[in-house]
């Protein structure tokens, strides 16, 4: 289950809550992953700068949200005000291989950042997955100009071998504040049939509809039904559409779109297709806009997705675990092994990380595979952690094997208790103790108080 999102914040904080957003509350089973585009994010130089050295408000803002539930921020990645978030469950980390970003400027003639393509590919189960959020340019005129600039950024190529194309992958979803208007129709009209709910009377002039009519690379994209307002132009923390000088004639400019290669490849052949030989299928289940949030004149859009993937990988390439019980009061152990054909390196760590991690740099402790092996077979290998790297307090934690030639986990282990360190409890207990029966020499009682 996939819940992707995309919102325009206009240079906006973080609002004080995105359960619905998320849809935390929802009844049914939760999320696997959380795929949240933003754009016009605040890049001033300054919160740029600031942003390049440590996490944006944004990635920590969803971090603190979803780490608690069990998720990890896999990858980002960011452009001036365009930022991607990907967000997984942990159980699925050992099975998301060749991860990588990507960023396409397509602003002043592809000299600025302020309009193109953030990217974040991977391989999830053996599939290759590909997250595209965009914003292209503005105005009602530009249609040509949305279009060039998507193509552009459809030909970006990721560094390194073996890597498809973006539109070689198995699944691509193509998502943002894609800009494009609704033509022809005046102000008047396109409002008085949003008032009326007559949304269809508007699809036939929508921009985007009216380009995958005519545009061989856009045909193979699919989006479900705009049944819900177009989300621009809003006045800020209202629904009401733009009362400003301007007026702007309200359209659908935040969309979610997806392709699967294999249906493109087939339907040319449909007869012949059968769906034993689908081994990746998508289905959208909700595809809403969210009139809640008022922080910018956009209302954000997100697309609920189920993916069902016939898995190509289904045994990780690490089994770690910890040996016996653990304590911070003594030395402790990690048994691992690895598939023979895994591609080990020097370079490869397990880190200790509490159950809420948030991304994989978020560990509490660490040990190079190589540097603290203790012994070696060919069926298992030991690695030696010291007591003076283990939490006083102890506590849930996991293991995770750190692969270098993968830049990703590949391992990860059932959450264990760490036992506290109970001498240094009972030291600290005594000390809290013998405070509280000392009474200060320079402490006199003042009746007139």
């Amino acid at each position: 289950r996939l819940h992707l999102v995309t919102w325009n914040v206009g240079t906006a904080s973080p609002p004080p809550d995105v359960t619905s957003l998320l849809q935390l509350n929802s009844l049914g089973p939760t999320m696997d992953m959380y795929v949240i585009g933003l754009q016009e994010v605040n890049s001033r130089i300054t919160n740029f700068l600031s942003d390049l050295a440590f996490d944006d408000p944004w990635s920590i803002f969803f971090m603190t949200v979803l780490s608690p539930l069990g998720y990890i921020k896999l990858s980002s990645v960011r452009m001036q005000g365009l930022l991607l978030l990907v967000f997984v469950k942990h159980v699925h980390l050992p099975f998301i291989r060749d991860i990588h970003t990507h960023y396409t400027r397509t602003g002043l003639y592809g000299y600025w950042g302020n309009k193109g393509g953030v990217t974040v590919r991977m391989s999830l189960y053996g599939h290759t997955i590909c997250f595209m959020n965009c914003h292209l340019p503005a105005h009602i005129e530009n249609t040509e100009q949305r279009l060039d600039d998507f193509e552009k950024i459809l030909e970006m190529q990721f560094e390194g071998e073996n890597i498809p194309s973006t539109l070689d992958h198995d699944v691509l979803f193509w998502f943002g504040d894609l800009n494009f208007r609704i033509a022809d129709y005046g102000i008047h009209f396109v409002r008085e049939s949003i008032n009326n709910k007559r949304y269809n009377l508007l699809w036939e002039k929508d921009q985007l509809n009216m380009a995958k009519k005519k545009e061989a690379f856009l045909q193979e994209f699919i989006e479900g039904p705009l049944q819900f307002k177009p989300t621009y132009k809003f006045d800020l923390y209202s629904d009401v559409y733009d009362t400003s000088e301007k007026k702007r004639k309200p359209a659908w400019t935040d969309r979610i779109l997806w392709r699967v290669k294999n249906l493109c490849q087939h339907a040319s052949k449909e007869d012949e297709f059968s769906a034993e030989e689908q081994t990746i299928s998508v289905t959208l289940n909700n595809y809403i806009s969210h009139m809640s949030y008022g922080i910018s004149d956009h209302k954000p859009v997100t697309g609920t997705f189920g993916l069902e993937l016939k898995p190509l990988l289904s045994d990780p390439l690490v089994m770690l675990n910890p040996e016996g019980e653990w304590s911070a009061e003594h030395d402790v152990l990690i048994s691992y092994s690895a598939v023979p054909e895994f591609p080990s390196s020097a370079w490869d760590w397990i880190g200790l990380f509490k159950v809420a991690f948030r991304h994989v740099n978020d560990y509490v402790t660490y040990a190079w595979v190589e540097d603290d092996e203790i012994s070696s077979n060919k069926d298992r290998k030991q690695v030696y952690m010291s007591a003076a790297e283990i939490p006083d307090m102890g506590g849930e934690f996991l293991l995770c094997y750190y692969s270098n030639n993968f830049q990703s986990i590949v391992g990860i282990s059932q959450p264990f208790q760490i036992q506290p360190n109970r001498a240094l409890m009972e030291k600290d207990l005594t000390q809290e103790e013998n405070s509280w029966m000392q009474k200060p020499d320079n402490l006199e009682s003042h009746d007139e108080f």
